[in-house]
């Protein structure tokens, strides 16, 4: 078939031409803004899940209805190599900037505050030439949100920045990608920022996407975290979603899929958003015609898992030195035996963890001496634990990957 017209999207983060599978969370958040909108109490938002399951997505969507809503927002990725200070206050000065506040002083006084804020990111007795500049035309706001304590000026920016929105009864929500990559000391200062923003009422929210363990950093951090943020899985998609996923866009082209070839999709895919998008558009170009049968997605898997093995598995892959490599396959072959002994011949669920005892057991060595390998995998997001003696793939059909490899 005609690849100009190739409807799927496969990217990081880029948005599927049908975003399947997610209307709970959106009505949710529809709800949630409205509810704040009114004064009435609501909690701040964590979405967890897989690489490949859509979080980003699903922010980026969330981020559009709170746009649709007129609120103020920012958006940012945290990384383990950067405080909070920084991105913080930009995605903060682009959220006032959407409120449209009609008092020009009162925004430039929270403006001002903003840009101190984010000087404080500066080390003790730097020059101004070496000081990171928010490009905010305002002059900084001294006594307000620059204490040096991240707690106690994140506490005051949110108050801040809420009372402005509070001023025009809109809101405003800060998203948060790869949130489980923040410095242990900003998490702890978010979550108390979100606890006295609750309080308060003030109509300032955080929501926030992560990898399974992102529940366990929060709670590591303040007890109360449980209670302070609504969690929401995002999964591989159920089958009629995942159906819908392909099926939608492929409608709008005048293509249709045979019921035996969605069968084969949905086998080869395992309703993850991402597989879907790659598949399809590796199938949408093979086939010869409408309606695309189970035979054209066969002819497709190899080279769309070929794809894959480069983009989606290897470029992590290779991010990883010999002795963590060494690690992620007998992570994968523990996987194996350990599905094996659960389900008989049943094919594994990677998303299972395993325990860390199983994988030393694999490479013959004791676990204590494999600690330095998990947990630099742990850092650079290629694994996680959500519980203590288990680790996981943060990639699903990260382990069959591997198991291909020589």
């Amino acid at each position: 078939m005609d690849p100009i017209t190739n409807p799927y999207a496969p990217g990081a983060g880029q948005r599927p031409p049908e975003l399947a599978g997610r209307d709970e969370q959106l009505r949710t958040f529809d709800v949630v803004l409205e509810r704040i909108a009114r004064g009435r109490a609501e909690r701040s938002i964590v979405l967890t899940g897989l690489r490949g399951v859509g979080k980003t997505v699903l922010l980026n969507a969330l981020r559009s209805s709170a746009v649709r809503a007129d609120w103020g927002t920012g958006k940012f990725e945290a990384r383990p190599d950067q405080r909070l200070r920084r991105p913080l206050a930009a995605a903060a000065h682009q959220a006032v900037r959407e409120l449209g506040h009609p008092r020009a002083d009162d925004v430039d006084q929270v403006l001002g505050i903003i840009k101190s804020f984010a000087l404080r990111d500066a080390p003790s007795g730097a020059k101004l030439r070496d000081k990171w500049q928010p490009g905010i035309d305002v002059p900084a706001v001294t006594g307000r949100a620059d204490s040096g304590d991240i707690e106690i000026d994140l506490v005051e920016l949110f108050t801040d920045i809420g009372g402005l929105a509070a001023d025009v009864g809109k809101g405003v929500a800060f998203f948060i990608d790869e949130m489980q990559d923040l410095d242990p000391e900003d998490v702890s200062a978010l979550c108390a920022a979100c606890h006295e923003i609750s309080q308060s009422g003030l109509p300032v929210i955080v929501v926030g996407a992560g990898l399974p363990h992102l529940p366990a950093v929060l709670s590591a951090s303040k007890s109360y975290s449980e209670r302070l943020f609504r969690y929401s899985r995002i999964d591989r998609l159920p089958r009629e979603a995942a159906d819908q996923a392909l099926v939608g866009p492929a409608s709008e082209e005048e293509c249709e899929f045979t019921p035996e070839a969605l069968d084969e999709m949905y086998a080869v895919t395992a309703g993850y958003p991402y597989f879907i998008q790659a598949y399809g558009k590796v199938v949408w170009d093979v086939a010869p015609t409408s309606p695309v049968t189970a035979q054209d997605i066969r002819v497709a898997v190899p080279e769309a898992e070929s794809e894959l093995a480069v983009g989606f598995f290897g470029s992590r892959f290779e991010r990883a030195t010999p002795a963590e490599r060494e690690y992620l396959r007998a992570m994968a072959d523990a996987a194996l035996v350990n599905s094996h002994e659960q389900q008989g011949d049943s094919p594994a669920d990677e998303r299972e963890a395993v325990p860390t005892s199983a994988v030393a057991d694999v490479l013959g060595r004791k676990p204590q001496s494999l600690s330095p390998a998990r947990d630099a995998l742990i850092k650079k997001g290629l694994i996680y634990s959500g519980e203590r003696g288990l680790i996981a793939f943060t990639v699903p059909h990260f382990g069959r990957y591997l198991r291909t490899q020589s």
